[in-house]
């Protein structure tokens, strides 16, 4: 009886198995390597240089900046043992007081350039993200991983075609 019992709980799982297996032949997966998608895309080109217009003025002014720095340094240097007290003592200050501004300024300006990334970044990953969908959609997908994978096949990876999908999308600016 023990027997006949394990042979139907045998018989039950190896159908159950082999049920799920026909299932899982079933499905389309595919894989979309996102950082390549998002930094080898026509639209990542356009946002560094969007951003590059933006900041290059600021980062011209803290070079500016630095070079007066430099000079005023230069300056002390060579006149700190000639000059008065009170004058050395000033432009040490105005030294000080300058540094001070510059390092203010460096760091405003990272932290700007840094959200300014972040919002250009988190914007064109929604695009490919919807890019992504619509091929899913329209090539029947049950499943597209891009994250978490250790190893895509070549066959399963459509990177190139979120691409060149991507490469007809807009982003609105």
């Amino acid at each position: 009886m023990k027997k006949i019992f394990l042979l139907a709980i045998g018989f039950c799982l190896f159908g159950t198995v082999s049920i799920g297996s026909a299932q899982v032949s079933d499905l389309k997966i595919a894989y979309v390597n996102m950082a390549k998608a998002i930094e080898t895309s026509t639209h990542a080109e356009t946002v560094l240089k969007k951003l590059k217009s933006e900041f290059d003025p600021k980062d011209q002014k803290l070079t500016a900046q630095r070079e007066k720095l430099k000079k005023i340094e230069a300056e002390l240097e060579k006149t700190a043992l000639v000059i008065k007290d009170s004058d050395r003592q000033n432009l040490e200050k105005e030294v000080r007081d300058l540094r001070r501004k510059i390092k203010r300024d460096t760091d405003d300006f990272r932290e700007e350039l840094n959200v300014r990334q972040n919002e250009e970044l988190r914007k064109l990953e929604r695009v490919v993200l919807k890019v992504v969908a619509k091929i899913a959609e329209s090539e029947k997908y049950d499943l597209i991983i891009h994250q978490g994978a250790i190893y895509a096949s070549n066959r399963i990876d459509i990177t190139d075609k979120v691409l060149a999908e991507l490469a007809k999308t807009k982003i609105e600016q």
